[in-house]
């Protein structure tokens, strides 16, 4: 079959997030087995666009010789179910899951029902859909009717990165992630709150842009803490992989993670870890390599860094095993040749 790919993903492939991270990646290695990938941005507005928005995204994709392969970001392409109803006949869909719209923090019941209708609808017209967890293969196989078979897991590729030296006075808590409702920053600086009789300190890196509203909440919440010394909240890092170097412990306490690129990461670079017990977060970080508490727990999150703080035996036993599990990962090559392979199957 031809190699020719059109690669369509909302707003700008450049965003820093996990996702577009992951999609970067993929394009790049697509291109370097012999993929010509074309990209396409849709627009902005996505996930949730106006009706003008999803028109135009629509209309660029309906361009499209008969007989394209086309792979869309599930970012924009939930949102698009009368298109993929209207277009799966003549063009081969295929979509990347990250994880479901439907499970996004900060949505009402209302939204999330509209929300979770759409998306079992686009996706009951693909030819085959990526998925970058088994927990979000599972959630699609029992949520929205999307036959196993069709189903392709591509977790994310790791690149190398030095381990961690740790060894930091006071300790350094690392806590990378957009500044949005579902990375859980709030939790954590409520957490770090509990903490004030230990010594530590905290840097949290994240873009602000895609939720301007919760980043000036957490500007506001470190202030009232009183703990605004110890708290940095550092903004973008594009290259982050000298932030996990520097670390002691990395922290996040994600509402939910498809996948959870960065715990990954800091396995990659032999950081003990505090986390949430949701979505795929279990599946990621091993028992021996990180606590893992209920989310929105502030309490239960600030005991789990105060052992990590406390006992240093510990701390260094899960650095260890997270090394270990680290050097098991994928690399990025690997996740192509999986994305790459299924692309090929499609017919």
């Amino acid at each position: 079959m031809s190699r020719n790919l059109v690669f369509a993903y909302p707003g700008d492939i450049e965003t820093r997030t996990g996702g577009y991270g992951y999609d970067r990646r993929v394009i790049t290695i697509l291109g370097d087995l012999g993929w010509a990938v074309e990209l396409i941005s849709l627009g902005e507005g996505f996930p949730n666009p106006s009706a003008a928005q999803l028109e135009a995204a629509g209309r660029r994709l309906s361009e499209l010789d008969d007989g394209a392969l086309v792979l869309v970001d599930g970012l924009a392409f939930g949102a698009m179910d009368e298109w993929a109803r209207h277009e799966a006949k003549r063009l081969k869909i295929v979509a990347l899951v990250h994880h479901p719209l439907a499970l996004e923090t900060g949505i009402d019941e209302d939204r999330k029902r509209a929300v979770l209708a759409s998306e079992k609808a686009a996706l009951a017209q693909t030819r085959g859909v990526i998925v970058t967890s088994q927990t979000t293969a599972a959630e699609l196989a029992a949520h929205y009717a999307v036959p196993e078979e069709r189903i392709v897991v591509a977790i994310p590729g790791m690149d190398p990165a030095p381990l961690a030296a740790g060894g930091n006075d006071p300790p350094l808590i690392l806590s990378i992630g957009t500044l949005t409702r579902r990375k859980g920053h709030d939790v954590l600086i409520a957490a770090l709150g509990r903490l004030r009789d230990l010594s530590w300190t905290c840097r949290i890196v994240g873009s602000g842009i895609l939720d301007p509203g919760v980043a000036s909440e957490l500007e506001r919440q470190a202030a009232q803490s009183g703990l605004g010394d110890r708290i940095d909240l550092a903004g973008q890092i594009d290259d982050t992989r000298t932030e996990y170097a520097r670390a002691d412990i990395f922290a996040l306490a994600s509402r939910y993670e498809g996948y959870g690129m960065v715990f990954a990461e800091a396995l990659a670079q032999g950081l003990p870890i505090v986390g949430c017990a949701t979505g795929a977060v279990p599946d990621v970080v091993p028992e021996n390599a990180g606590l893992l508490v209920p989310p929105d727990d502030p309490e239960a999150f600030a005991a789990a860094l105060r052992r990590l703080l406390e006992e240093p035996e510990t701390r260094i036993a899960m650095a260890d095993a997270a090394a270990i599990a680290g050097a098991k990962l994928p690399s990025w090559r690997d996740t192509a040749m999986i994305i790459s392979d299924s692309l090929e199957a499609v017919s």
